[in-house]
């Protein structure tokens, strides 16, 4: 089959596949523009992949079923092929695109791979496609894979999802979530974000929030198995089971987080603020405000754990990366709500930046947890109150 452009081979994880051309499409010699190619793939996006591959292997071993999986924004296809390629016992893959060339390229790679057995591919609306499975042929697993907001697709892929079925979602609108265009995340997430050194997190939490309501509408109970953020994207694993009392038990952990940004105080709360709650504790000014937002567990220890343990001699291409957020994810899996970052406390002290280990070393030796945490590699995630890290840093000082 000969496309109306250029094109060449790569390889990932278990498969080859045919993508445009990449140089053709850069901006200067390094940076791919994903978005200007006339079929999506985004090489940049490999450990997003792996990711999902690794999670639905985990997810396959707990629930122990044939698995039919659903990848409707799938661009070239990789995302999809790879799954029906390198996870045990799924029958089917539904590759589809709303772009005919996407589709004709993604059917290509699918008889080239040799999986056209395990794979449909379809060309229409996501919305339309995940419609159309709410009553029969419900998915086991959907991978909403957008280039932006995944929250036009979240009530379509929630209905088209089975019972004890994990969803999959990717944001690249970090600049709303985060707090550059905060209407705008009101109005896709529900909630507001706040510009702080630790604004990745709260995003992650905002779009675990609109996860967790958006799913609670259908008497469904969301629980996060693995979430991360990094690169432009945040990325998010989420079992869905039924019942009101899960619904109910989900939506309990929403709230707020209030943010000091003149002492660097934060602290979290599930009910509406009221005025004496808006007041910092240390400093007495008024603190700014975030949510509704999720106050629960970012992810899933024991998930965690197996993806860890599963990863093996596979992802060769991103397996040290893999690795490394999977271990962190674990350390600060059971940890409170936002993260310090060092180099922001030591301006506020007016000291250099201090070694991240040496104030973990302190806040532990005075009886605090303290973890270094994925999100930033000068940030720490701990139980202490802002005093006790500010001690630790002037301590660290010394």
């Amino acid at each position: 089959m000969s496309f109306p452009f250029p094109t060449e081979d790569i390889t990932e994880g278990a498969i080859t596949c045919t993508v445009p051309k990449l140089a053709l499409f850069a901006k200067g010699v390094h940076e791919y523009i994903p978005s200007k190619a006339p079929v999506f793939y985004n090489p940049r996006m490999e450990l997003n992949r792996d990711s999902a591959i690794i999670a639905l292997r985990t997810y396959q071993r707990r629930v122990n079923r044939h698995l039919y999986i659903c990848d409707p924004l799938t661009g070239c296809g990789v995302r999809g092929l790879r799954i029906a390629r390198e996870v045990v016992n799924v029958d089917f893959v539904i590759l589809n695109d709303l772009s005919l060339q996407a589709a004709h390229l993604a059917w290509f790679n699918a008889e080239k791979n040799g999986l056209a057995d395990k794979v449909i591919v379809t060309n229409m609306d996501a919305r339309t496609l995940l419609g159309s499975h709410t009553t029969n042929g419900k998915f086991d697993m959907i991978d909403i894979d957008p280039y932006g907001s995944p929250s036009p697709f979240l009530d379509f892929a929630i209905a088209a999802l089975k019972n004890n079925g994990l969803l999959a979602l990717t944001a690249t609108d970090t600049a709303p979530l985060c707090g550059v265009n905060p209407k705008a995340c009101v109005r896709k997430y529900f909630g507001k974000p706040l510009r702080t050194e630790y604004s990745h997190e709260l995003a992650l939490r905002l779009l675990i929030s609109s996860v967790v309501l958006s799913s609670a509408r259908y008497d469904l109970g969301a629980v996060p198995l693995f979430s991360f953020s990094a690169d432009h994207y945040l990325r998010l694993y989420v079992h869905l089971k039924h019942g009101a009392l899960r619904a109910n038990e989900a939506r309990e952990k929403i709230g707020y987080v209030l943010h000091c940004f003149n002492c660097l105080n934060r602290k979290w709360i599930l009910d509406i603020p009221s005025p004496l709650e808006i007041i910092c504790d240390f400093c007495n000014k008024k603190m700014d405000i975030a949510g509704p937002l999720w106050l629960g567990q970012l992810s899933d220890r024991n998930f965690c754990r197996e993806m860890w343990e599963g990863v093996g001699d596979t992802f060769a291409g991103a397996k040290k990366r893999l690795t490394q957020l999977l271990v962190l994810t674990l350390d600060e899996a059971d940890m409170p709500p936002t993260y310090f970052m060092i180099d922001k406390i030591c301006e506020k002290l007016g000291l250099r930046t201090i070694s991240r280990d040496q104030i973990i070393d302190n806040l532990i030796k005075t009886g605090y947890q303290a973890v270094r945490t994925h999100f930033n590699p000068q940030g720490i995630k701990s139980n202490a109150p802002i005093l006790a890290i500010k001690k630790a840093v002037k301590e660290a000082s010394f």
